[in-house]
């Protein structure tokens, strides 16, 4: 064997062997003995695509069916009139008249049923003398249901993790197995009306209710919805034993002027295979995408939420699928439209939803985002020009599936910034993919755009700064004139300083010279950051934080932006430390379950591992339901918030995931730290290719309370630097990496692509 071939291979030896061990455990699954008798507690499956929710309804199993992409696109009425402008709302702000903006673009969102995201439909199955059920189980490893009954009749359950059908097997039922379809209520009486939160009556949407039709093994639903989309169901099954059934369910979308493949075609091809055949292939997946990072922490609560949070992404996450919305693949069941119209909020709710992709080594299906973002560029151009008036890149804040405004309460939902916010999203994909053609044609042409945009919109104030003239930061005094400050609130402010600080970063590394010192000549227009004389962050500098909120809008700076930085020594350390104190002190009378999700991650980038923990576990004990969903309220009813409500929304759950990973693996401050933030009281931890900036995968065991061995591959090469985690190091394998020591406790690691490096303290 040549000696390149044989590095090669022991190169991939290694990787294998990191891999092979990142799978879930039997731990990690949902597992009860009863099925749930509604529908936010459901057993979940579904590939981004489709989903399934599991549960049982009175005497009947349900699967509750959903397509991502199953929408009313109704134009938002009301809302686009020649009022429509963002120079308009300055004016109607400066003269304190804010009614009429209310009532113009506010409004509609809770008046209108439409546009929103539909339900698709139900499957049911008596299961009248099959028994009490003994077992509902959910195995994470490859995303497959299984619920037993004491009579004997077994059930297996996935939606297919690459086809767009879904499979359902049960052994031991009888000669009259007859699945029935339930469709949406799409007709009959409105009992709720004008309720956001809660939703809807479906009725209201004005449907004519779809046909049912059963021909032999099949049955298909046709719904048509608004403006000439449709959608159908279809429901095959055969018998491939005495006591054996197998069958399979897809659901189509048809809009016009777009050729899709009917539903009953689809699961003709698919019912032609078997069941082990797909489940094989299936498994094979979600086999892959447990090899890509692992952790173990002795928390056992927050470790298998974390690996319930990877499922659900796994579920829902896909680079050709859009992008994960409130309610992802699994809509309400419930005869409403779903919470806050189960739309696109890019105020916070879509952005928290892809926090974890990045560390947990997840990039392809973070693409799902970014594709999404680029596919609809052009509706944000029509809308940037529409609203502001001039050339740039605006996003609306509030969504449907083809990125068209929505209204809702104004300084979120037409902020200038929200774009600000997505380039992030645009900025790790290329960080930690270090892929230079997404970095050419997709990264830097977003941030160009939405530095545009803040140029032209900002005016300087008689000091010389740069601010908007009307500034929000949200959900702030809610949608009143209040919500609005005649200076830049610190939410605004940071994400103006990250567009233009980044631009100038991108630039550079594109080689664009002159266009890297427009951006950092802009940068260095804006001011500083409100602080109060203890640096305490405020909302604004008219306005402290004085109040329990659910949106941690003023501390954009320290997390997510990474702008004000632990790192940055002892001012930074101090607005930090103080900023979160205020959180703390002010309480969570107003907080909702992401809030927690989020000071998790507050409390990591703090290097307060007890505190991140601590955050993060109530989050998981509290405010989700037992399927994991997470349902914005406190569910014990013990003080932890003044919400007890329980609309279910995803955003709290992926956020969640990414305190955890910020626990383990910090890069964003330059430099790769091993373990920042773990309570003392952790003595045995171990995380497997965890993703840094710069394309790195690590992977780190913490035995008795000290780190005792570091794994380092070098994706793409290059350089970074490592925090080391010990006094001094010894090298127990270095294929392609060379090391310079820099001040004391720091590595400059210089890699070729495919290294791998094993460091184990000295002695």
């Amino acid at each position: 064997m040549n000696m390149k071939l044989s590095i090669s291979f022991g190169l991939f030896f290694c990787l294998f062997t990191l891999l092979s061990k990142a799978q879930t455990k039997a731990a990690h699954d949902l597992s009860f003995t009863t099925l749930a008798n509604q529908w936010d507690e459901a057993l979940p499956i579904g590939n981004g695509w489709l989903g399934a929710l599991v549960w049982q309804k009175q005497d009947k199993l349900r699967f509750s069916l959903d397509r991502a992409d199953l929408w009313d696109m109704r134009p938002m009425k009301g809302l686009h009139r020649k009022e429509f402008s963002f120079q308009w709302v300055i004016d109607q702000v400066k003269k304190k008249d804010y009614l009429p903006v209310q009532e113009y673009f506010d409004e509609p969102y809770d008046r209108e049923p439409g546009p929103t995201k539909i339900p698709g439909g139900a499957l049911e199955f008596d299961t009248k003398g099959w028994g009490e059920v003994k077992r509902a189980h959910l195995s994470l490893n490859n995303a497959l249901c299984e619920v037993q009954w004491s009579g004997g009749t077994k059930l297996q359950t996935f939606v297919n993790a690459e086809k767009q059908y879904g499979w359902f097997r049960f052994e031991n039922v009888k000669d009259n197995f007859e699945p029935q379809l339930v469709a949406p209520r799409y007709q009959g009486a409105v009992t709720v009306s004008g309720n956001p939160v809660g939703g809807d009556d479906l009725a209201r949407l004005g449907y004519k209710q779809g046909d049912i039709k059963r021909n032999g093994d099949h049955i298909t639903y046709r719904q048509e919805g608004w403006g000439g989309f449709q959608y159908i169901i279809s429901v095959r099954w055969k018998k491939v034993g005495n006591t054996t059934v197998e069958g399979v369910w897809t659901i189509s979308s048809h809009y016009p002027n777009k050729v899709m493949t009917e539903a009953s075609r689809i699961s003709e091809t698919a019912l032609a295979k078997s069941f082990k055949e797909d489940l094989k292939a299936h498994s094979s997946w979600w086999k892959s995408f447990w090899s890509k990072s692992a952790i173990q922490i002795p928390d056992q609560k927050l470790e298998k939420q974390w690996y319930l949070e990877q499922y659900k992404f796994g579920s829902l996450a896909r680079k050709d699928a859009p992008p994960i919305s409130l309610q992802g693949v699994w809509t309400a069941d419930n005869g409403r439209i779903p919470p806050w119209k189960g739309d696109y909020h890019h105020d916070l709710n879509t952005q928290l939803s892809y926090w974890p992709a990045y560390g947990a080594n997840h990039l392809d299906e973070a693409m799902g985002y970014i594709n999404h973002l680029e596919e609809n560029k052009d509706n944000y151009l029509r809308y940037t020009k529409m609203f502001f008036g001039i050339d740039g890149l605006a996003v609306p804040g509030v969504t449907t599936l083809d990125g068209t405004e929505m209204g809702g309460w104004i300084q979120y939902s037409l902020s200038p910034t929200v774009s600000s916010w997505l380039a992030q999203h645009y900025y790790l994909q290329w960080r930690y993919s270090m892929d230079r053609e997404f970095l050419k044609n997709k990264a830097y042409p977003w941030l160009k755009k939405t530095a545009n945009l803040l140029e032209k919109l900002t005016v300087k104030d008689a000091q010389g700064y740069r601010q908007l003239e009307i500034s929000a930061s949200p959900e702030i005094n809610d949608n009143s004139l209040n919500a609005w400050f005649l200076q830049n609130t610190n939410y605004d402010l940071a994400l103006m300083k990250y567009t233009f600080g980044i631009a100038a970063e991108l630039a550079t590394d594109l080689g664009l010279t002159s266009e890297a010192a427009h951006w950092t000549t802009i940068l260095n227009e804006f001011g500083d950051y409100a602080l109060t004389a203890n640096d305490e962050l405020k909302f604004a500098p008219s306005m402290d934080y004085n109040q329990s909120h659910r949106h941690f809008s003023n501390m954009m700076a320290i997390h997510p932006l990474g702008l004000i930085k632990w790192e940055d020594g002892a001012k930074a350390q101090s607005i930090i430390r103080h900023s979160i104190a205020r959180l703390d002190a002010v309480g969570p009378d107003y907080w909702c379950g992401y809030s927690y999700s989020w000071l998790g991650n507050l409390k990591a980038r703090a290097k307060d591992g007890a505190g991140a923990a601590k955050a993060l576990k109530i989050f998981a004990e509290a405010f989700c339901s037992i399927n994991s969903f997470h349902l914005n309220g406190d569910q014990t009813k013990s003080g932890l918030s003044k919400f007890t409500y329980r609309p279910f929304t995803l955003e709290g759950n992926f956020a969640f995931a990414a305190g955890i990973q910020e626990m383990l693996l910090q890069s964003y401050a330059g430099f790769i730290e091993i373990m920042p933030a773990v309570p003392a009281a952790w003595k045995n931890i171990a995380f497997d290719q965890l993703r840094a900036e710069g394309a790195f995968l690590v992977s780190a065991k913490r035995v008795d309370g000290l780190v005792s061995e570091v794994k380092i591959y070098a994706e793409k090469g290059g350089e970074t630097i490592l925090k080391l985690p010990f006094a001094d190091y010894r090298e127990v394998q270095n294929n392609g990496f060379k090391i310079e020591r820099k001040k004391d406790g720091y590595l400059k690691l210089i890699a070729k692509q495919g290294g791998l490096l094993t460091i184990k303290p000295m002695g």
